[in-house]
């Protein structure tokens, strides 16, 4: 109500000094104006910021879950790519291309095998080495 007063009073202030029929009418309908717009606002604040909640989080329950990942884990993650990618390139060529092909690329072990011109039993000693040595530099 102090800050409605407040405006009420800027306004009056701001308008061009000239009589005024009725100052009451004047006041009240200044003062509703005032309300409307502030329900406007609130209402558009509220869309927008339920928006913005639906945008980045999920409700379990009555509960707001963030769908980004908390920033620590975030951190280890791309801490955790790299040791993983120094692993791959510390390996045979053969092998980093089908670790490429079959993990990167999402092809399957004989679609590896004949992208790389080599056997189905190659791919998979290749992956198989590729694995172990990821396991024992980065763990699992």
């Amino acid at each position: 109500a102090r800050d409605i007063v407040q405006d009420i009073y800027v306004r009056v202030l701001e308008r061009p000094q000239e009589p005024v029929a009725h100052p009451a009418a004047l006041l009240y309908r200044i003062g509703t104006n005032l309300m409307l717009d502030r329900i406007k606002m609130s209402r558009r604040r509220g869309r927008r910021d339920a928006a913005w909640r639906e945008s980045t989080t999920h409700s379990v329950g009555a509960e707001d879950i963030a769908r980004e990942v908390p920033a620590d884990e975030a951190v280890a993650a791309r801490q955790r790519l790299a040791k993983i990618a120094e692993v791959v390139r510390s390996l045979p060529p053969q092998a980093q291309e089908a670790f490429r092909l079959h993990k990167l690329e999402g092809l399957s072990h004989a679609e590896t095998a004949a992208a790389m011109g080599v056997s189905r039993s190659s791919v998979e000693k290749y992956m198989m080495l590729c694995l172990k040595r990821i396991i024992e530099k980065v763990g699992r």
